[in-house]
């Protein structure tokens, strides 16, 4: 079978960096689309479904994390690498909470950064394929999760998430009961080993239990493992009726 190119989007307005990264890709072989404007690259994505998006922190006419959030608004799925000058960890947080699948520091080397794309672009296509092997739906009590659609009701009302919270619930109530520690859910749900970021494992989920809990301090959908992580609710009894 004919294997064709990736298509990759990148956002930044450093024309070396971006006739570098376009010379690396050739031979992965993956096609890179570039333009210097957030806005242009927001209208790309709308015209046209690409396997990576590389995206700068500050593009010509925009903030790189209103781009990034404006993305995921629409596109849940698609990786993204976020470039920036700024090292700090809260900096690093924030485009990962911004929705951003990783966050590299420039200047970074062109091995490391290409390691980091080959690995988003197996991502891209483990998500393609792993589609159809999700469940249609996930039901628990009142609320009902449409994976596909990335959907989520309770008691008919339709309750907005962000795409990481989306996906923290839907790899919890996959398996209801399984405890996860907080170091599996940042690896599974960002794809790297994020040390030192359980406090943004942390804000997620709190975030997530403010939506979809009815009281907040007494949760019965996501729970605390004392000692190890998180777990979905215990699975219903089935009824033998």
């Amino acid at each position: 079978m004919k294997s064709y190119p990736k298509k990759v989007l990148m956002i930044d307005s450093d024309t070396r960096m971006v006739e570098s990264i376009r010379s690396q890709l050739r031979h992965l072989p993956a096609d890179l689309i570039a333009t210097g404007s957030g806005q242009d690259g927001l209208a790309l994505m709308a015209r046209q479904s690409v396997d990576l998006c590389i995206l700068d922190s500050h593009s010509s006419d925009m903030c790189g994390l209103d781009v990034c959030r404006q993305i995921r608004q629409v596109d849940p799925v698609t990786p993204i690498i976020m470039l920036a000058a700024l090292a700090q960890e809260a900096d690093k947080v924030k485009g990962l909470e911004a929705g951003a699948d990783d966050y590299l520091t420039k200047p970074v080397g062109i091995g490391e950064f290409m390691a980091r794309v080959r690995a988003m672009l197996r991502r891209s296509s483990l998500n393609q394929a792993g589609r159809q092997a999700e469940p249609a739906q996930i039901v628990h009590g009142a609320m009902r999760i449409d994976v596909a659609a990335r959907i989520v009701t309770i008691d008919g009302n339709r309750i907005n998430l962000p795409p990481k919270e989306f996906d923290l619930l839907v790899l919890m109530a996959k398996t209801p009961g399984k405890s996860y520690r907080r170091k599996e859910l940042l690896k599974q749900v960002w794809q790297y080993q994020f040390d030192g970021y359980e406090h943004t494992l942390t804000a997620h989920i709190n975030r997530l239990r403010s939506k979809i809990e009815p009281v907040f301090s007494q949760p019965t959908y996501i729970l605390t493992t004392w000692g190890v992580g998180y777990r979905f609710a215990d699975p219903e009894p089935v009824s033998n009726k």
